[in-house]
């Protein structure tokens, strides 16, 4: 017999009970796991059957068409009740005294299962994944769509089962699964700033602005001040970027003025008898002449300004 792709070995069983909280019989462990507890009725009918251990069932609440899966703790409820955990309850739209179908039957063993918090306080715990681990050791089964309860420093997070592999309802008892963990509910991405856009030529200008040429530096640029404070009879003339260039054409005249001057002198007849040094004999008549020229050209020293005399104070004693 087969029944959602499951297969129930021999004659299955299958019962209706009334369902009512854990609270009702004083069992507050049963909140921690998926384990329901069941008359002793359905122990004997059990144990005559070829079943697979450990025994797994599946619970179908016909008018809310929910299902879900769970395992048995114990068979000491009263005959025609049954008893379970209040968030498999809420999962299946259950109330208290309400119908609901209980049915054997057998789950693969998963390989994969997806979990997702219904808040981000569950994020903030300093270690989830021990804390999941250590609540999941109390559930034998895990079903797509339900959402488990995990408690933990007296406050209750609950989780969705987003998607289980190989297949919507799968036993975690002796096995390896790899779980992964989904965003959130409450969760919202953080929100990325937009430099603004001013409409127009905007963008355009912004391109073109770098084109602009750059000025240059220029070096020993500034003014120079006397020790004395006294003001300077001299100004520096403003240095400009283009004083580079202007300066080549007068290099180049001082070049050319030597270059006229030595082939006029190697053209200079020389006299005999005597020996010169250079090409020009009569240098140093000429540069005699120059020195007289510019001795007389200059003013004499006594004319210039005072200058600053250091040291020109009186002397006191100090005998009086």
């Amino acid at each position: 017999m087969f029944f959602d792709g499951y297969g129930y070995h021999g004659t299955s069983f299958e019962q209706t009970y009334r369902c009512y909280p854990a609270s009702f019989i004083e069992k507050p462990q049963l909140e921690s796991g998926d384990k329901i507890i069941m008359p002793p009725s359905a122990l004997d009918r059990l144990a005559s059957l070829h079943i697979d251990y450990p025994m797994l069932f599946e619970l179908r609440n016909a008018a809310a068409e929910r299902v879900s899966h769970c395992g048995v703790l114990e068979f000491i409820a009263e005959e025609g009740m049954i008893y379970m955990p209040y968030w498999m309850m809420e999962n299946m739209l259950l109330q208290e005294g309400d119908v609901v179908r209980v049915k054997n039957v057998t789950l693969p063993k998963g390989t994969y299962v997806k979990l997702q918090p219904h808040t981000k306080d569950f994020l903030d715990i300093s270690n989830p994944k021990a804390i999941l681990e250590t609540t999941l050791r109390n559930f034998s089964c895990l079903t797509t769509g339900d959402s488990i309860m995990v408690a933990y420093n007296n406050k209750k997070y609950y989780i969705d089962i987003v998607e289980s592999k190989p297949a919507n309802a799968i036993s975690i008892i002796e096995t390896d699964c790899e779980v992964d963990f989904a965003p959130p509910l409450d969760y919202k991405e953080p929100e990325r700033p937009v430099a603004p856009r001013s409409a127009g030529k905007a963008p355009e200008a912004d391109k073109e602005a770098p084109a602009e040429t750059e000025p240059k530096f220029n070096p020993f640029t500034g003014s120079g001040r006397r020790l004395d404070g006294k003001p300077l009879n001299y100004q520096p003339p403003p240095v400009s970027s283009s004083g580079s260039k202007d300066k080549n054409p007068a290099a180049q005249n001082v070049n050319s003025q030597p270059s006229t001057a030595s082939s006029s002198q190697s053209n200079a007849p020389q006299t005999q008898g005597k020996l010169v040094f250079g090409s020009n004999p009569n240098r140093g008549k000429e540069t005699g002449k120059a020195t007289e020229a510019k001795a007389k050209q200059e003013p004499p020293k006594e004319k210039e300004e005072d200058k600053f005399q250091p040291f020109t104070g009186k002397k006191y004693s100090l005998r009086g």
